[in-house]
């Protein structure tokens, strides 16, 4: 069941695609996050998406907001793909346990082995103030993100 809207955002550590590790508590009273979760780098709805992201990045990373990315790729698989689209926000390996993170947000699809396409806008103190899930072939609309960090 995936987080509903109001609740506390579930607290995580994971690895980037340069092995740090970044624990979602670390942002709390001081910056709302974006969580994006994709399904699998290298994948076109998946690429497509973050490359939106990459492009209007001072929009969703900036003193105030944090972009955070996660699917269930290693950070190896991650490294090469970050360095491959230029992205230069966070890429979270939800590897293992795998799927852990995915799950405690309720957008891990068990039969697929993987996270659906689930976004999450968490604000300073920690609370899920926005989101949207969408299957595994649909993208998301980034304005959607926009409109709900504008409204915090």
């Amino acid at each position: 069941m995936t987080i509903e809207v109001g609740s506390q955002a579930p607290d995580f550590q994971l690895k980037d695609n340069h092995g740090r590790t970044v624990r979602l508590s670390e942002f709390r009273g001081e910056k709302n996050v974006v969580l994006v979760f994709y399904p699998f780098a290298f994948t076109g709805v998946c690429t497509g998406e973050l490359c939106a992201l990459r492009d209007e990045l001072p929009r969703f990373e900036n003193e105030g907001t944090q972009l955070l990315a996660v699917s269930n790729d290693s950070i190896h698989t991650l490294r090469v793909f970050a360095e491959q689209e230029g992205f230069e926000y966070p890429l979270l390996s939800d590897f293992w346990p795998h799927g852990e993170t995915s799950r405690a947000y309720g957008v891990f699809d068990e039969e697929k082995g993987c996270a659906v396409r689930g976004t999450f806008v968490i604000d300073k103190e920690g609370v899920v103030r926005w989101s949207v899930v969408n299957g595994l072939p649909d993208a998301r609309d980034l304005n959607d993100y926009v409109k709900a960090l504008e409204a915090l």
